[in-house]
C-alpha cells in the first residue's frame, strides 16, 4: 500500500502544473480535478459511502444560485446594457464605474463572482473606455468581486471548500473576513473613481459574448457542480499532507506562500490547505493571501478567467496593471492582518 502522504503529493503536483502545461486539461479542468479528487481519496483511503453522499450534497447551494441568477441575467442582460448606456450617457463613465465595482464586490457572495462578472462585462462594453482605462476598471472590479465573493458560501468555490472543510455557519466568513473584505472593496471602488476614465469612440455595440441560452446557464451551473465536488474530494484526500505540512505553519508563512495562487485556481489552493483544526488566525492569513494574490494574473481567479476572456484581454495586459495593485494590497493586509 503505497504512503498516501506520497502519493498524494504527487497528485497534488500533478493537480498544479497539469492545467499549465496542458490546454486539454485547462479545458476540461472540472473533469481532471474530478478524477484528481477520486484518486486522492482513494490513495488516502477515505473515499467511502459516506463522503460520496456528504460531498453530493454541499456543491448544491452554490449550483442553485448560479442557476437562478443566471437565468435571470440571462433574461435582463439587454436591458442591464440600454440602462448602462443611458447611466453613462448622463453622468459619464466614472460613477458607473464605480457603482459597479463596489455594488458587484459586495453582491457577489450572493449572485456569485461567475455572475457579478457577466454583469460587469455588460457594464464595462456600455462605457466604451479607452483600451488603458478598460483594463484597469476591469481588474480592479475583478479584484473586488473576488474578494467579495468570499464573505458567503454560495459566492466562489473557495468559500464553499472553505466552509465545508471548517464545518462552519454559513455567516462564519463574514464574521472572519468581513472586517477586512468590505473596506478593500470600497477602496477598490474609489481607486477607480481616482482614474477618472475618459470614453472613448462612440459606436455600436460591442459583442463581448454570444447570447446567453438555457443551455449556457444550465451547462456553466453543471460545471460549477462538479468543480466543486471534485475539490471536496481532493480536500478529504489532502488531509494527510495537511497534517503532516501545513497544520503547523506559521500564519505569516502561510499568507505569503499563498502568492503562488497568482498563476492557480485559488478555490484548488483552498482545498489542499485548510484543515478544521487550524486557528482562526491560520485560516485568516491563508483565506487573504489566497484572495488577494488571485487577482494578480488571470489563472488566479474565476473573475479574471470570465473578464479577461470575454473582453479580451491578454495575460502581459492584466499582469501589467494587476501585479502592482495586488502587491500593494498584499502589503497593507499584512500589515493589518500581523503588524497592528
Amino acid at each position: 500500500m503505497p504512503d498516501p502522504v506520497i502519493a498524494n503529493l504527487i497528485i497534488l503536483l500533478i493537480v498544479l502544473i497539469g492545467p499549465l502545461l496542458d490546454r486539454r486539461i485547462e479545458d476540461n479542468l472540472e473533469a481532471f480535478l474530478f478524477v484528481m479528487g477520486v484518486l486522492s481519496a482513494l490513495a488516502s483511503g477515505v473515499f467511502t459511502v459516506r463522503l460520496v453522499r456528504e460531498s453530493l450534497s454541499h456543491p448544491i447551494p452554490i449550483t442553485i444560485a448560479v442557476l437562478v441568477f443566471g437565468f435571470i441575467f440571462s433574461r435582463t442582460r439587454q436591458r442591464l446594457f440600454v440602462a448602462m448606456q443611458l447611466l453613462v450617457a448622463r453622468t459619464g463613465p466614472a460613477l458607473p464605474a464605480v457603482l459597479a465595482t463596489v455594488l458587484l464586490g459586495l453582491a457577489s457572495s450572493i449572485i456569485t463572482a461567475i455572475i457579478a462578472s457577466l454583469v460587469f462585462v455588460e457594464v464595462i462594453a456600455a462605457m466604451r473606455l479607452s483600451r488603458e482605462d478598460e483594463i484597469r476598471v476591469t481588474v480592479l472590479a475583478c479584484f473586488a468581486i473576488g474578494l467579495g465573493a468570499a464573505l458567503t458560501p454560495i459566492g466562489e468555490p473557495l468559500s464553499t471548500i472553505a466552509i465545508t472543510r471548517l464545518r462552519q455557519d454559513f455567516w462564519f466568513l463574514f464574521r472572519l473576513l468581513g472586517a477586512l473584505i468590505i473596506p478593500g472593496v470600497l477602496v477598490l471602488g474609489g481607486a477607480v473613481w481616482g482614474l477618472r476614465a475618459e470614453t472613448g469612440p462612440t459606436g455600436e455595440r460591442r459583442v463581448v459574448a454570444p447570447p446567453e441560452t438555457s443551455e449556457n446557464v444550465l451547462g456553466r451551473a453543471a460545471r460549477v457542480y462538479l468543480f466543486v465536488l471534485a475539490l471536496l474530494f481532493l480536500a478529504e484526500g489532502f488531509r494527510p499532507l495537511i497534517e503532516r505540512y501545513v497544520i503547523g505553519l506559521d500564519p505569516r508563512l502561510l499568507y505569503w506562500v499563498n502568492m503562488i495562487s497568482a498563476v492557480l485556481d485559488n478555490a484548488t489552493l483552498t482545498a489542499a490547505e485548510i484543515d478544521p483544526r487550524m486557528t482562526h488566525e491560520q485560516v485568516r492569513a491563508i483565506l487573504t493571501g489566497l484572495l488577494v494574490s488571485g487577482g494578480m494574473l488571470i489563472p488566479g481567479n474565476v473573475p479574471n478567467i470570465i473578464a479577461a476572456g470575454k473582453l479580451r484581454i491578454g495575460s502581459r495586459e492584466w499582469a501589467r496593471f494587476a501585479i502592482p495593485i495586488g502587491a500593494v494590497l498584499l502589503v497593507v493586509y499584512y500589515v493589518v492582518l500581523f503588524v497592528l
